[in-house]
């Protein structure tokens, strides 16, 4: 049996040297945290932007990220 985990940590694992991975994202928001995937196209400025999937881009203040790490590639479209 499991013992169940009664909390998380979140750690940052992401660095300026990672523009151009596939990475994943957690930040607080009013409310709880937003999750986002994709591409870290740049960090500048405090300011991260990841390129999801679906081509959208979104900007992330650094200060706002709670936990963040590189991710192998997404699996290819069937």
């Amino acid at each position: 049996m499991v013992a169940p985990r009664l909390g998380a940590r979140f750690v940052i694992a992401v660095t300026p040297a990672d523009v151009g991975k596939r990475v994943t994202t957690r930040r607080t928001v009013p409310g709880g945290y937003r999750d986002a995937v994709g591409v870290l196209e740049s960090w500048h400025d405090g300011v991260l932007i990841v390129r999801k999937r679906d081509g959208s881009l979104v900007e992330i203040a650094e200060d706002t990220l709670a936990a963040a790490k590189v991710v192998p590639p997404a699996p290819p479209a069937r």
